[in-house]
């Protein structure tokens, strides 16, 4: 198991280096001068010249990218060209509010979906298989930006149950700690703080869950129907077993192989792709971070921020790969 979490580990360095050259040299294809952009179109061009320079955008590009690349090694993300700002010390807050999001949404992903699926493969063809697969495909079907409007009209306008933007109560913030406000709030052990985190968390999160909530119960009940159909559940159905635990200690087990590899996709789609939902609920995301650095032609920040999520996709990856053997003792990594 060590050996293998080390070579996948080593495995990453030529993945995100080549990631970094892929991300650098597209964001150059984008058109416009960040120095432009900056200083306004009514700049002279001696001023946009003199800004370009100083921030090295006359260099060559493999200039540019080695000296990126050496930053890299040493931990540092690279300089904000925007707000001049090292991105190491301002990326974090956005990327938190991101995980935070992504997290709940894969909560309520994970409880809804599996359980559905789990359900709809116990009764199958019954009257909630044909209707829970009839939601699941509207699930994935369904726009993000319609069903995140619809929440925000319906929920929020109408009934004024839920807040419709942010993260907390502007009037009384959070104080930041570690940027994770569900956390931040019980540390300050303001449990009123922590409720207002969670109701501005709940209409985000439900319209970032449905696709993964939707894959997910497909998925479940694909593979239960499979294990369900096999000699040993035939077995233990057999000697007598309440149907109730031959589905959820035997069946769910066995099934549960595809479901965590779908569930870790779905984990890293939901880091780099909240950007919709964060721009419907003014959720200052990661997402949200990078679409206004693109903006602004903010290379640092564009390159970093894609960098962080492929990173952290990785290790998604590398978290599921190593959760087969615990699942399954069958799997053995040497």
């Amino acid at each position: 198991m060590l050996s293998f979490t080390m070579k996948r580990l080593g495995a990453l360095i030529p993945v995100l280096l080549g990631m970094a050259f892929i991300v650098f040299m597209m964001i150059r294809a984008i058109p416009g001068n960040p120095a432009q952009l900056i200083l306004g179109q009514q700049a002279t061009k001696d001023s946009v010249a003199a800004l370009t320079k100083e921030l090295g955008l006359d260099q060559p590009w493999y200039i540019q990218f080695f000296e990126y690349l050496g930053g890299l090694f040493t931990g540092n993300l690279g300089v904000s060209i925007k707000t001049r700002t090292p991105v190491a010390e301002e990326i974090w807050p956005y990327l938190a509010a991101t995980i935070e999001l992504a997290i709940i949404a894969m909560i309520i992903a994970i409880i809804v979906g599996v359980n559905a699926g789990i359900i709809s493969a116990w009764f199958q063809n019954s009257w909630f298989d044909y209707i829970a697969m009839i939601i699941a495909l509207i699930g994935v079907s369904m726009p993000i930006f319609w069903l995140g409007l619809m929440e925000q009209y319906i929920v929020a306008l109408k009934w004024d149950l839920l807040p419709t933007t942010g993260r907390d109560n502007i009037r009384d913030p959070v104080e930041a700690i570690t940027n994770l406000y569900l956390i931040d709030s019980l540390l300050h052990r303001r449990f009123d703080q922590f409720i207002e985190v969670i109701r501005h968390l709940i209409l985000p999160g439900i319209a970032l869950a449905t696709i993964p909530m939707a894959i997910i119960a497909r998925m479940t009940r694909s593979s239960m129907l499979e294990v369900m159909r096999s000699d040993f559940i035939r077995t233990v159905r057999a000697k007598g077993m309440r149907m109730f635990w031959v589905v959820y200690k035997h069946s769910l087990k066995n099934a549960l192989i595809p479901v965590v590899t779908v569930i870790g996709l779905q984990t890293g789609m939901l880091l780099g792709g909240a950007i919709l939902t964060e721009t419907i609920f003014g959720w200052p995301g990661i997402g949200t971070y990078i679409y206004n650095a693109i903006n602004y032609r903010d290379y640092p920040v564009i390159q970093s921020g894609i960098l962080v999520i492929a990173f952290i996709f990785i290790m998604i990856n590398l978290l599921v790969d190593l959760l087969y053997a615990a699942i399954d003792p069958r799997i053995k990594y040497k």
